[in-house]
């Protein structure tokens, strides 16, 4: 059985990677800041890894942050192959 974290943090990560900024994330998703946030929070708990450090108005990726995003980058554009028409 795979254990990976839940799908809908990870959007949200990859999101919030790409803006580096949890309102413009936010913005694109279609979600709250806040739902933004506690999305990322629960990821961080799950990983035990702080993926951002944040700072009024952004939220830098953290050494562990960094590595992760681009692999989530390159899962999401497998699944829009996938799923392409």
């Amino acid at each position: 059985m795979r254990t990976l974290p839940p799908l809908s943090a990870v959007r949200v990560f990859d999101a919030a990677a790409r803006h580096e900024n949890f309102t413009q994330a936010a913005a694109e998703l279609g979600m709250t800041q806040a739902a933004v946030s506690y999305q990322i929070r629960l990821l961080e708990e799950r990983l035990g890894l702080s993926l951002f450090t944040r700072a009024k108005g952004r939220a830098s990726l953290t050494d562990a942050g960094r590595r992760i995003a681009p692999l989530t980058a390159s899962a999401f554009e497998t699944l829009e192959e996938a799923f392409s028409g």
